[in-house]
């Protein structure tokens, strides 16, 4: 069986070998991103997902914000290996950062009472489909990436920085860029462990 979307999908991997040499223009990724996340579905329509996209210097120094941060918390003798995780999403293009819009979620919580508390649960689901949206399109489009939570400890210091609405929750980080080195095979456990079929 042939089926593009699911091809899409298997080409969407962890990718932490990352250069700026994407072939790509910044305006067609920005459509692709723009695109991925309208069309990604959210319950009640509410599209509470939100995107900042970072390029250049504006990449760079979400990186230096988070090893900034991440200094002054991890001891000297284990940052090396932080430090070089760090480096290689710097090594990336671009990154997205990933928000959902809490005041998009309490409005619908006042104007839809008996599903209040469910809000916030269907506002995580609606960025882990944004996010994987995202990232299948660029898999799709020769661009590898990765996801990464360095959220909530660099919340503060990104919204100051871009100046971005205090509503906005800071949910994932995900740098991009070029394959410099493919990933190894991904193993997969046994279906009989993970799927139920009744005929």
């Amino acid at each position: 069986m042939s089926n593009s979307f699911l091809e899409a999908i298997k080409s969407r991997r962890s990718i932490y070998a990352l250069d700026k040499n994407v072939s790509l223009s910044q305006d067609e990724i920005e459509e692709i991103v723009k695109e991925a996340i309208k069309h990604s579905p959210s319950s009640f329509n509410s599209q509470t997902s939100r995107a900042v996209l970072l390029f250049g210097e504006n990449h760079d120094k979400l990186w230096n914000i988070v090893e900034d941060t991440l200094r002054a918390i991890v001891p000297a003798e284990n940052f090396a290996s932080t430090e070089g995780k760090i480096a290689s999403f710097r090594a990336g293009y671009g990154t997205v950062l990933f928000f959902e819009d809490t005041d998009v979620i309490k409005g619908y919580q006042k104007d839809f009472t008996l599903y209040a508390e469910n809000f916030p649960i269907w506002s995580e689901q609606a960025t882990g489909i944004a996010q994987h949206s995202v990232w299948v399109a660029l898999a799709d489009a020769g661009i590898g990436a990765s996801l990464q939570h360095y959220n909530p400890l660099i919340d503060d210091a990104v919204k100051a920085e871009w100046n971005l609405p205090e509503s906005w929750n800071l949910r994932a980080q995900m740098p991009f860029g070029n394959i410099a080195s493919e990933p190894g095979e991904k193993e997969f456990m046994a279906d009989e462990e993970r799927f139920r079929v009744f005929k």
